[in-house]
């Protein structure tokens, strides 16, 4: 009787846990599914890609509620929101959050990206963090304050350890930009996502103050606003048949080219359109040496004061030189952006207000986006050589169409810049220079 009895108190077994859980340290999947059973579902929360690793977001009505950075594998990185954002299920990014995402993408892209619009749910937060994080909002990026500082900014010196220990708790890192505030004295100061004062330097790395456009400019070696083997691994993580192409053609090897100016390249480009490199240089150079202080490069009023005649002379068609004209013309009026422009400016604006210029169309924008200015997401899916390659590489018989590119190069957000010139290298190889891709 007894052990009957004992049977039929032996608690009955519990479901299978979440599939997630099996990855996660097993207090946290735990508390994960403790805490969050009696919330309401009026949270949702996604993950995206950025180019810092995969990051987690959560909202609900009142805008933000939380940002995760990336752990070391995404199962964590869902856990850890889910712990701090109870009840919340997964869905779609409305259109607020969406334009929050895409202007974080951007900004851990490398570009100077203003976030402090962005709505934070703030119920939960005590008003002495609130104050802390509405000034930390006001840091641009490339800039920083020590805790001392920013102490003072809100009225309470000598507060400094109370806003550090804020900042440790701030449930919206990149947006609130904790990792902009550093200890006195220069020193990095503390970092509480993964990764610690390393992920804390890297986040820096990709704000530090640059002369004018992405990284292409001024002496010294070019370099990208992203980390390439990052870049690489996301790729083969998110599509096994790109990472074979990766593992044949080896290394990522992309060079930017450098340029003074938004003018410069965009004439350099229009010379080479539809020639060879040989013939396309043999004419710039003739171009260049119309004027005599040209020395240091084509500017718009050596352009604007040249005649049609005068730059035909060079060996250029009439069409280009009306090209250079308009470009000449927009650039002294203002219409054309300056690289200190550019580099505030997503890639959609820019090729919006490159293309207004007469003979520059959308891959001529594209490509100085990739080479010139080394943006990291740009997919030309009109590009013949990207179509070829694409080909190639997937076994098509056929070209495959732009929405074909364009569906598959989802996968490889945010960084379809790196897949663009694995496609290319796919033909063995078509580079930059070559008869079929113009100069930029």
């Amino acid at each position: 009787m007894r052990a009957r009895m004992a049977k039929k108190a032996r608690p009955r077994a519990r479901p299978a846990s979440d599939p997630a859980d099996a990855a996660l340290p097993p207090a946290l999947g735990r508390r994960s599914r403790a805490r969050g059973a009696s919330v309401p579902p009026d949270r949702e929360f996604a993950l995206f890609d950025t180019p810092i690793g995969r990051c987690a977001i959560a909202w609900g009505p009142g805008g933000i509620q939380r940002l995760q950075l990336p752990e070391a594998r995404e199962t964590i990185t869902r856990a850890r929101l889910l712990e701090r954002v109870q009840g919340a299920r997964e869905g779609t990014p409305p259109a607020s959050v969406q334009a929050a995402l895409r202007a974080i993408e951007q900004l851990l892209s490398g570009n100077a990206v203003d976030l402090s619009e962005l709505e934070l749910d703030l119920t939960e937060v005590p008003p002495f963090q609130r104050r802390v994080y509405e000034q930390a909002r006001r840091i641009a990026p490339g800039s920083t304050l020590s805790y001392g500082e920013l102490a003072a900014h809100i009225g309470s010196p000598g507060s400094a350890r109370a806003v550090g220990q804020a900042l440790g708790r701030n449930p919206f890192p990149i947006v609130v930009p904790c990792h902009r505030v550093c200890a006195a004295g220069g020193k990095v100061g503390g970092f509480t996502a993964n990764g610690g004062i390393d992920t804390k330097r890297r986040l820096l790395a990709l704000e530090a103050p640059r002369s004018g456009a992405a990284l292409a400019l001024g002496d010294g070696e070019a370099a990208f606003g992203f980390d390439p083997d990052a870049a690489i691994e996301h790729l083969r993580a998110s599509d096994p048949v790109l990472g074979r192409l990766i593992d044949s053609v080896g290394p990522f090897r992309l060079q930017l080219q450098r340029t003074p100016s938004v003018f410069g390249a965009l004439a350099e480009a229009i010379v080479y359109q539809q020639l060879s490199g040989k013939a396309a240089a043999t004419i710039f150079g003739r171009l260049c040496g119309l004027f005599r202080d040209a020395s240091a490069g084509l500017t718009p009023a050596h352009i604007a004061r040249a005649s049609e005649e005068r730059l035909r002379s060079a060996g250029l068609s009439r069409s280009k030189a009306l090209s250079l004209q308009d470009l000449a013309h927009k650039t002294i009026s203002g219409e054309l952006p300056s690289l200190s422009d550019v580099r505030r400016l997503d890639d959609q604006s820019i090729v919006e207000r490159l293309t207004a210029v007469r003979g520059v169309g959308r891959w001529t924008a594209e490509m100085l986006l990739i080479f010139r200015l080394g943006r990291p997401d740009v997919l030309p899916v009109d590009d013949y050589g990207v179509r070829k390659g694409f080909a190639l590489a997937f076994k098509k018989k056929e070209l495959p169409s732009r929405k074909d590119v364009e569906k598959r190069g989802e996968r490889w957000r945010p960084y379809r810049s790196v897949a663009t010139w694995y496609l290319w290298r796919a033909l063995d190889p078509v580079l930059p220079g070559s008869a079929s891709r113009e100069k930029v």
